[in-house]
């Protein structure tokens, strides 16, 4: 990614007199001590369905969430019961709704649950002050409760404009968590509260969890003696990852970071499954299509594009994916789809969904090309992968139809459906499985206590993978919900293998 994509904008976005017509007008666009890895595994509560959406004319995850006032919440004066005014979301009154979404989420989540419990008494985190940047939602509101009841601090936002719950941060709120997050935020709301988050009366952070990189960058570039402070950042998605060792390779890091996004808990479970299920759910609640017979077109083929694929495949679409990686590609190959150019088939794909982690991998020239009716979408974190600003132009008319769901219009007539405007369309359409959540919460949190823990020098000022002993423990937390009960090597066939018995079970490098 140009360094320049990474500039927090100095003149953030104007949304008056737009330059392209709008018909209805939008308001956004460690090892951790051995006492807890040894300890025995507990029974995990029984499975419980995911939160379904209660319904509403939005296609938004929940009714709540839509866009129903018109006030932005930095105008307001909120109060929580207690009277705490130290948070800005959309709707304080929207707590206990989101009370109930985060307790039902609980059910689906015993990792993190039970890591919480096994660690609350020696309160790991006693002394971090964690500035949190992620998704808020009922699934991340149970990882920021579980980091507070291990003895942090936290302040947290959204590093998204669209996938924030509004009842969940509300409950946050009424909670007495300093969240500042709402759904639809603008571009200069979305700085404005990660910097709420960064800079704060008698408030000095010392620890970044972060998805996409936004809290870290901000606080390096106008907080720099602020950010020579921090323990560790712990970052959980590929663009993050890819900023982090950008700073490496340039010499700008100053702090030691954890690249949780490749640990195999997240990218085989997260990345994978999560992806697997979502990505239907997504597009049914916001075209209502038909997928049997459709041309598909997935933009890469990693573990999210493969996710994609495999359930798409399973309800009857056509799908050829695009590659810049021969690995990757002969993948697709094995798995019974064709690899194309994207300029090869876009005249006729009914559904383009990127996955890519790039910039660009659409645009204007793509869109240019598909037929009628075409739906695009993207899986992956950052907003890039889809040139959304080639399509502000006088010559063609936006129409919001519904809810994070609009029709770009040609002069001749011919439309194509943008999802989300080019945000992830999962989170921002939809939700996803609270259980495989658990699995990268559980990471993260582990991977915050390591850090915050690590005796001076363990870590130098550079981006390390996750220890595979905290993987394969995350693993165990969650195999009581299946009732899995795992063989144990015999003391013969751990020296024949030259493992321990109680693992790691692979070396570094090997590949699930």
């Amino acid at each position: 990614m140009e360094e320049q994509d990474l500039d927090v904008p100095e003149r953030l976005l104007a949304h008056g007199g737009l330059p392209f017509k709008e018909k209805h007008r939008r308001r956004a666009s460690l090892p951790v001590t051995n006492r807890y890895l040894e300890a025995g595994r507990k029974s995990g509560d029984s499975r419980r369905a995911s939160i379904a959406s209660i319904g509403s004319n939005s296609s938004s995850y929940t009714g709540s969430s839509s866009d129903e006032d018109d006030v932005n919440p930095r105008e307001k004066e909120q109060r929580s019961s207690r009277g705490h005014t130290d948070f800005c979301v959309r709707n304080i009154e929207l707590k206990a709704f989101g009370r109930r979404e985060i307790e039902i989420a609980e059910q689906e989540m015993p990792g993190i649950v039970a890591l919480r419990k096994r660690a609350a008494e020696d309160k790991p985190l006693r002394g971090a002050r964690i500035v949190g940047c992620t998704h808020i939602n009922a699934q991340t509101a149970v990882l920021i409760e579980t980091l507070s009841e291990l003895g942090a601090q936290v302040r947290w936002s959204a590093c998204n404009i669209y996938s924030t719950q509004n009842e969940v941060a509300a409950a946050l709120a009424e909670a007495g968590f300093p969240i500042f997050a709402w759904r639809g935020e603008t571009e200069e709301d979305f700085w404005w509260c990660i910097d709420r988050c960064v800079n704060a009366e008698n408030w000095q952070p010392n620890m970044i969890l972060d998805d996409g990189g936004d809290a870290t960058h901000l606080m390096l570039k106008k907080y720099p003696a602020m950010f020579k402070l921090i323990k560790g950042i712990v970052e959980e998605s590929v663009t993050g990852v890819h900023r982090l060792y950008q700073l490496s390779k340039a010499a700008k890091l100053t702090v030691p970071a954890m690249n949780v996004n490749d640990s195999v808990t997240k990218t085989k479970f997260d990345n994978l499954y999560s992806c697997k299920e979502s990505i239907v759910d997504s597009l049914k609640r916001s075209t209502d299509v038909m997928f049997g017979g459709k041309q598909v077109v997935v933009c890469g083929y990693g573990e999210v594009g493969k996710g994609c694929c495999q359930s798409l495949k399973g309800l009857g679409c056509i799908i050829s994916i695009t590659e810049i990686d021969p690995i990757c590609a002969l993948q697709a190959c094995m798995d019974g789809f064709r690899v194309v150019k994207l300029n090869e088939v876009v005249r006729n794909v009914d559904i383009v969904v990127t996955a890519t982690g790039n910039k660009n991998v659409v645009t204007r020239e793509h869109m240019e090309k598909m037929k009628n009716g075409c739906i695009v979408c993207n899986m992956g974190h950052s907003n890039t992968e889809i040139d959304v600003g080639s399509l502000r132009t006088p010559d063609l008319t936006w129409e919001k139809v519904r809810s994070q769901v609009d029709h770009i219009l040609w002069p001749d007539g011919r439309r194509i459906i943008l999802i989300a405007e080019g945000r992830l369309v999962n989170l921002t359409c939809s939700s996803i499985p609270s259980f495989v959540v658990s699995v990268t919460a559980a990471t993260q949190a582990l991977a915050l206590i390591e850090l915050f823990n690590a005796p001076q020098g363990r870590y130098k000022s550079d981006v390390y993978l996750l220890p595979k002993k905290m993987d394969e423990y995350v693993a165990s937390l969650h195999l009581p919900t299946f009732d899995a009960h795992l063989t144990e090597l015999s003391e013969e066939q751990a020296k024949y293998l030259g493992l321990n018995k109680a693992g790691p079970f692979k070396p570094n490098y090997y590949r699930y």
